[in-house]
């Protein structure tokens, strides 16, 4: 069986497969309505086959016409034992039958059919004509281990048009992902609609021109870089991630990589150290030193933002960023001197963290919860209370609500899961997809640690130096992808690609310690995947190396020769 991610339980059975022709029919229940259209939709366009209605859909057992059926059901006894996400799949000669504990687990059980028709499924027309679809006698029972099964796609150093970005939340379901972290500003562009700043995307959204390669490298790409996601689009974004049970979760950076941002509205930056007038969207990698200025006007403009951020995203989660800020444009600002001596705050560091703590608080107040890098977590553990502009008196440190991105090692979101804060841990020495994939000199722009397909494998979201309580607060795992040195989809599928298989089995299956797994098993089913990715258009990194069409000779990258430091 080559169903990936690895399902709790598979058991092959005795007896005759189950054919779909003609005659097949989707009985779907109440509640599998979104998991039904995406049935149709998809292995319709890939047979051919109409799979109408049966007479049962809409409710009951189905009747009369059980036989020659795929049946959709909700069951709240699988809620209870497997839990919203998880499903039963079996399949006789009779039909197929997928029990999901919700809605979400109907549609992982209807992937997981996707996978047992083989990869001609994933096309979105027959590819031969007449071919015979057939389902194997099996019973599965399954559920994700984590319900924040993540990826993060950077479109702010390289945009991805709407359609790539439709294009991927589809691949993020055909394995099982349930989360979608959109980072949509930074230093180098600004992506996502505002309607009370339109500058915001009219002169942040487009650079002049863009390193090529590394920082290190002399290239230079000449050619305007940009675009921006409208609100229409978002919308879009978001209704067709919901259909397939993922969650978008927006990144807002503040109040660093924010040189797009202050490009658009100078009066956003430290405008009594440097002439901010003068800045661009940056045209380099790397980090900024241009932050915003700790005014109140640049928190009533970041609030206005963040109003239509709600508006567009119902995700309880909203990424603020808060990660590597330059504290020197602070340190030389007269204003920002007097805001650190107003609230009585030590220095730049707990001046950064009541920058955060203003969101989280903002965030709490409106029924969401703020999300962090985990630098968002330095500057704020002292006991005692602030005082804030106004007179008021708030506990110091983030709301119990808060989360963190761990994304520096382990560290972070261990400190945070022991101090009763949720976490997803990334660390950049595991999952981050943008380091290379081997040593060899033929990789394109590599940069960072060399993290192969066994490596991502191998690793585990849950350090085990956390005790029971504290491993509670995991909320899962997320893979990130940075897209300095990705121009286009084919780059960023090559970095994605195998290695977001092996992650996605690691965020949803149960499986051993990280030497006990069977990499080998692993790629005997990948086999198998390739050609699913094939079938999918997937611009994948080859077993054997990249494609002489996939190199970049000449093109420097940040190679990183020493092993992962222990994270």
């Amino acid at each position: 069986m080559d169903v990936l991610p690895l399902p709790r339980s598979a058991t092959t059975r005795s007896g005759d497969a189950f054919v779909l022709d003609e005659s097949t029919v989707i009985d779907a229940g109440p509640g599998t309505e979104g998991a039904e259209r995406r049935l149709r939709a998809d292995l319709g366009a890939a047979t051919g086959l109409p799979l109408p209605p049966g007479a049962g859909a809409g409710g009951g057992d189905g009747g009369g016409d059980a036989r020659g059926a795929i049946r959709l059901r909700v069951d709240a006894a699988d809620a209870g034992h497997l839990g919203p996400e998880g499903y039963k799949l079996h399949v006789d000669g009779e039909g197929v039958t997928i029990h999901g504990g919700g809605a979400a687990g109907v549609f992982w059980g209807v992937q997981t059919l996707r996978q047992l028709l083989g990869s001609d499924a994933y096309r979105k027309a027959p590819a031969a004509p007449g071919r015979r679809w057939e389902v194997p006698a099996i019973f599965i029972e399954d559920a994700p281990r984590f319900s924040w099964r993540g990826l993060m796609l950077d479109v702010a150093r390289h945009f991805m048009p709407k359609d790539g970005v439709l294009r991927y939340l589809d691949l993020l379901a055909a394995h099982k992902l349930s989360v979608f972290h959109f980072h949509l500003t930074d230093d180098q562009g600004w992506r996502i609609e505002i309607r009370r700043h339109p500058e915001l995307t009219r002169t942040g959204a487009w650079r002049a021109r863009t390193k090529y390669g590394h920082r290190a490298s002399p290239l230079w790409d000449d050619k305007p870089h940009g675009g921006h996601y409208t609100q229409d689009d978002i919308r879009e974004i978001v209704a067709y991630a919901a259909e397939r049970h993922i969650t978008v979760v927006p990144e807002i950076d503040i109040p660093g990589h924010s040189q797009a941002a202050i490009a658009a509205y100078p009066e956003l930056g430290n405008t009594d150290v440097i002439d901010t007038t003068s800045l661009t969207v940056w045209d380099n990698w790397g980090i900024s030193p241009n932050v915003l200025a700790p005014t109140d006007n640049t928190l009533r403009f970041y609030e206005g933002v963040l109003e239509e951020v709600l508006e567009l995203f119902p995700s309880a989660f909203v990424h603020i960023g808060g990660d590597e800020c330059p504290k020197d444009q602070w340190k030389a600002s007269p204003t920002a001197q007097a805001r650190i001596k107003e609230l009585g705050l030590a220095d730049e560091d707990e001046l950064q963290s009541w920058f955060i703590r203003h969101f989280d608080r903002w965030l709490t107040e409106r029924g969401r919860r703020l999300i962090g890098w985990d630098e968002i977590l330095e500057g704020g553990n002292r006991p005692e209370g602030v005082q804030e502009p106004g007179g008021d008196t708030t506990a110091w440190g983030l709301a119990p609500g808060a989360a963190v991105s761990s994304w520096r090692g382990y560290r972070g979101g261990i400190a945070a899961a022991e101090a009763g804060h949720d976490v997803v841990m990334c660390p950049e020495q595991q999952v981050y997809l943008d380091h290379r994939q081997a040593a060899g000199d033929d990789e394109p722009m590599p940069i960072g640690y060399v993290r192969t397909l066994e490596d991502v494998y191998r690793f585990e979201p849950v350090p085990p130096a956390l005790t029971p309580q504290a491993a509670a607060r995991v909320l899962g795992t997320q893979a990130n992808v940075w897209t300095e040195v990705m121009q286009d989809s084919s780059r960023v599928d090559y970095q994605v690609f195998p290695r977001l298989a092996a992650f996605a089995e690691v965020a949803w299956s149960a499986l051993p310690a990280p030497a006990d797994r069977d990499f080998a098993d692993f790629e005997r089913r990948m086999a198998a995947h390739y050609a699913r990715l094939d079938a999918l258009g997937v611009h994948y990194r080859p077993p054997g190396g990249p494609l002489p069409w996939q190199q970049r000779p000449g093109v420097a990258g940040r190679p990183i020769d020493k092993t992962p430091p222990n994270v």
